[in-house]
């Protein structure tokens, strides 16, 4: 699905990341973890053309997408979630759903709109209630929500459960394995929470200092002799 070669990139003349070679397979959830400061969201913003990138190429479904700009990769099908600002806080619900949906057709709309709240029915009865008043994990929620009104196939999430109660970040969790499951996207979760993240995903990127520590199965990771090690923020 997605596909990154050689890729170096920071901002500006900050480098962040080196030389990452990287696959997200199609209807899979991959895992990035790491130690604070380790290139994680960055690496996330790359693949949604936020970074100057020095080097290398991204590849989304074989077109190459390396430079072209996030509306345009929007377009595409990919969805990116920062931590925080994903919604618009000033509008309501509905409209923050209405908004997403801009340029589908008044029945495509409807038909997204009812798969979204399907997916997030905690949504229903909070439609003309202000984004702002919601709860962190509604905020997510109405986000992810958005992403599917969008028609997204690559759902890339930075940070999903940061500061919320261990009830939704539990039911975060629960919805990004239905997503995968269910409506068969394709994921790219970056996580504080590595047990959990590496207990739902499919594959893990391990990243260390920027460069690519380790690249595999989630269980394979958590086996890893030098699992702990890497997680305090060791290299090999």
């Amino acid at each position: 699905m997605l596909e990154t070669k050689g890729v170096s990139s920071g901002y500006k003349e900050l480098h962040i990341l080196f030389d990452i070679d990287f696959i997200a397979e199609k209807n899979k959830i991959t895992a990035i973890v790491g130690p604070n400061g380790s290139g994680k969201s960055t690496l996330l913003k790359t693949i949604f053309g936020f970074t100057t990138i020095y080097e290398g190429r991204v590849l989304f479904e074989g077109q190459e997408i390396t430079h072209l700009p996030p509306h345009e990769k929007t377009k595409l099908g990919i969805a990116y979630l920062p931590q925080t600002d994903n919604v618009f806080t000033d509008l309501t619900v509905r409209e923050n759903l209405v908004i997403a949906g801009y340029i589908l057709d008044e029945s495509e709309f409807r038909d997204r709109l009812e798969l979204a709240l399907n997916v997030f029915p905690e949504l229903k009865g909070k439609m003309d209630r202000k984004a702002g008043m919601l709860s962190g994990g509604e905020r997510q929620f109405l986000g992810i929500a958005s992403a599917l009104i969008r028609r997204a196939k690559l759902l890339m999430l930075d940070e999903p459960t940061a500061m919320l109660s261990p009830k939704f970040a539990s039911q975060v969790f629960e919805r990004v394995v239905s997503l995968r499951d269910d409506l068969k996207l394709t994921i790219i979760l970056v996580e504080q929470n590595v047990l959990k993240a590496l207990e739902i995903a499919d594959n893990a990127l391990m990243l260390i200092g920027g460069k690519v520590a380790f690249f595999g199965g989630a269980k394979e990771l958590l086996e890893h002799e030098k699992f702990e090690r890497f997680v305090v923020g060791y290299t090999l």
